[in-house]
């Protein structure tokens, strides 16, 4: 079998089939791409052949380009990558432009054969660029087909033409969202772009496409037609010009200057624009080069497509039966225990939502009928789809409902007796094979377990919140957790669409141990006199989503003192964060506890929108007349994270550096440029990460020191990836 093949009928329309061998969705590789130029020029040099219909023998279009060929042609080129993906990437934008021009006569544009793209369902990255390059787009009327090029969110842009053929086709406004945002519309939405040409209905897409390939219709694409002037205007037009200024601004403002996937996608558009169709193709192939050949394109494309995909494939499974789940008990309705509740009846799983009263089991479950209604709302749902929904949310106080789950998830208040109490009244109810798991940020596993009956089946699901918008699950294995109860996470997390990193138990688990440095530096910064503002901009220009007072602000302040009280009493002598609760105690004595008081490290109005660092806090902490360097400060920020991480896996508490870096950028964004913690250290090299953890030791203090595991990898110029990743594992 072959991934694509040909048939001609009795009409003469030659439909080449992509049905790509053992996959569920099509991707392009670099065979299937050569078998796909060859057929083309096969029905182009057939005089039988009158026109061409490219389809999908499965239901949905394509999910695009297999990214590893992208790493194995770099890999291959030896010492000039760059020509070998430029060369690439040159290859296929000339077998699109032979679909494109289909045989037409170079000078007068007469003759061709006309060449459709008939969609069944998705079509993303390639899977669309291909069809951008035939001469008409047909797509069938499926609500749950995706179409568009979402390349820039994994750290590339459209480079097999899809850029500039877009931004001809729409204009650069127009395309902006498309290519700038990876905005992915269903058929219709996509045909009101103007991106696909037709919606018909799914049993007539092959039937349309023929009768136009037949009805001799007129191919030339504008561009490449006399007079050709490009929607909205070309940069040097006055209206182009607005255009293309307002880009320039947006886009640094989005990305603050740190994917640079986004600024050479720009640049492909804007110099492109500026010349003939085929000089723009080569243009827009040297920026993709040129992303491709940048560390951080490599290390986005590893982590949030590679690694984020094996991990959802179960890529740390144990060997276990399957353990999909049937029927789910969640303990406490909550927000936590109500988002919980809400996707996992999304994922078509039989909920039992129980709190204390009946009052709060039903207020958990009108979570979920909130949620739908804005779904309906946006035209995204329906009143069936909801009544559904609400029907598998059984919300009650009764623990007698529990009988027959198969899965328990513990979303209670953060405190040991509470959840013991709730462990015991749930198993008395259980059967044995009934796995519980409890959500929880920073509770010992282990320790949580003592209440339980059976320490094999006991383990900790950490969910994030909001449940229902964050990506990752962290799943965490105590000292006595057996290999079914970490299946059943596993495919549990799977069945409801999240990402799973599993973890060992240690205090703050990875991800909050992570993350509290974070938080901590900032606020130490704030006690030290140094500007508020430079804290947080020097935090969003090195690619974090949020500065560490910002996001202590939306986890609330009250919080931050609780854990640092906790913290405090568990460590003893040895707790390092003295100057942290100074500021973070004194905030909470003025009552300022964040968003949920309109009042922290910012100032907000009446409806909770933020209105700048609040000015109070220089009174108590006046700043300095010195201010440290930007890239101090931001060193300061990245590396108290990044050292947490290397201990982390120094420690055995991660085992696989994917779940480090996928579990950083999913879990608190994580400078998503990076590819995360680990990826940033190969990025900037072991040698001079730990030169600077020394430098910033002897100026900060002990919490910078350098880790023994990186110490050593300095020593002997190792990259994190070449001794823990899964190449390094298999050798």
């Amino acid at each position: 079998m072959t991934d694509f093949t040909m048939k001609t009928d009795a009409d003469g329309v030659a439909t080449i089939t992509w049905d790509t061998v053992g996959k569920s969705m099509n991707v392009m590789s670099r065979e299937s791409m050569a078998l796909l130029s060859d057929l083309i020029d096969d029905a182009l040099a057939d005089d039988a052949v009158k026109g061409i219909i490219i389809t999908s023998g499965k239901d949905t279009f394509a999910g695009g380009m297999d990214l590893n060929v992208l790493a194995s042609i770099r890999e291959e080129s030896g010492d000039n990558p760059a020509q070998g993906l430029f060369d690439f990437t040159m290859a296929g934008h000339h077998m699109l432009r032979k679909v494109e021009r289909a045989g037409m006569d170079p000078k007068t544009n007469k003759g061709g054969k006309p060449i459709a793209a008939a969609l069944p369902g998705t079509a993303l990255g390639i899977g669309l660029e291909v069809p951008l390059a035939c001469h008409r787009i047909f797509a069938a009327d499926n609500p749950k087909a995706k179409i568009g090029l979402p390349e820039i969110m994994v750290g590339i842009f459209p480079g097999a033409g899809g850029t500039t053929r877009l931004v001809r086709k729409l204009g650069a406004m127009a395309a902006s969202p498309l290519l700038l945002e990876g905005k992915l519309n269903n058929p219709q939405k996509a045909k009101a772009a103007g991106v696909i040409d037709e919606v018909v209905p799914a049993d007539e897409l092959l039937a349309k496409a023929k009768e136009w390939v037949l009805s001799e219709p007129k191919i030339v694409k504008p561009w490449d037609e006399k007079g050709y002037k490009m929607p909205g205007g070309a940069p040097y037009h006055p209206a182009g010009f607005m255009t293309f200024v307002g880009a320039s601004a947006m886009v640094n403002g989005k990305t603050q200057g740190v994917y640079p996937a986004a600024k050479a996608l720009l640049s492909a558009v804007y110099e492109g624009a500026l010349v003939p169709f085929d000089q723009a193709l080569k243009i827009e192939a040297r920026w993709f080069t040129n992303v491709l050949m940048n560390p951080s394109s490599s290390a986005m494309i590893r982590s949030l497509f590679i690694n984020k995909e094996a991990l959802e494939k179960g890529a740390n499974r144990p060997e276990a039966p399957d353990q999909k789940v049937k029927k789910v008990g969640v303990i406490g309705a909550g927000m936590m225990g109500a988002g919980i509740a809400l996707v996992s009846a999304l994922a078509g799983i039989d909920v039992v939502l129980i709190d204390s009263t009946q009052d709060a089991a039903d207020k958990g479950k009108s979570y979920t009928s909130a949620y739908m209604d804005k779904g309906i709302a946006r035209k995204k749902a329906t009143e069936e789809k909801k009544e559904a929904v609400l029907g598998l949310i059984n919300a009650t106080t009764d623990y007698a409902a529990l009988k027959g789950c198969d899965l328990i998830v513990e979303a209670v208040f953060e405190d040991v007796g509470v959840k013991a109490e709730v462990t015991k009244k749930v198993q008395a109810v259980t059967g044995p094979d009934c796995i519980f798991a409890t959500n929880t940020s920073t509770l010992p596993i282990t320790e949580l377990a003592k209440a339980s009956a059976d320490l094999e089946k006991f383990i900790g699901i950490h969910f994030f919140s909001p449940v229902d918008k964050m990506l990752l699950v962290e799943i965490i294995k105590g000292k006595e957790t057996g290999p079914t109860a970490v299946a059943k996470a596993l495919d549990y997390v799977r069945q409801i669409k999240k990402t799973p990193i599993v973890v060992n138990d240690e205090r703050f688990f990875y991800a909050n141990r992570c993350i509290i440095p974070y938080i901590n530096e900032g606020i130490r910064m704030v006690k030290e006199g140094v500007e508020p503002a430079l804290i947080e901009n020097a935090a969003k220009l090195v690619g974090m989503p949020l500065g560490p007072l910002q996001l202590t602000d939306e986890t609330s302040i009250d919080l931050g003192v609780k854990i640092a009280k906790a913290t405090k009493a568990a460590m003893g002598d040895e707790y390092p964060n003295e100057a942290v609760d100074d500021v973070l105690f004194w905030m909470f004595d003025q009552e300022r506890l964040g968003r949920k008081s309109n009042s922290g490290f910012y100032a907000y109005d009446d409806k909770g929108k933020r209105q700048g660092l609040w000015e109070g806090l220089a009174t108590q902490y006046p700043v300095a007349s010195e201010q440290p360097d930007l890239t101090t400060v931001q060193h300061r920020l990245l590396f108290a994270q990044v050292l947490e991480a290397v201990r982390a896996l120094e420690e055995g508490v991660l085992e696989d550096i994917r779940e480090g870096d996928v579990g950083a950028i999913l879990g608190w964004g994580f400078a998503p440029w990076s590819g995360g913690p680990f990826s940033w250290l190969d990025i900037i090299g072991a040698p001079y990460a730990a030169e600077r953890c020394d430098q910033l030791t002897a100026e900060f203090g002990e919490r910078f020191k350098t880790p023994d595991l990186l110490r050593e990898m300095a020593q002997k110029g190792q990259d994190f990836y070449k001794r823990f990743g899964q190449d390094a594992k298999a050798a």
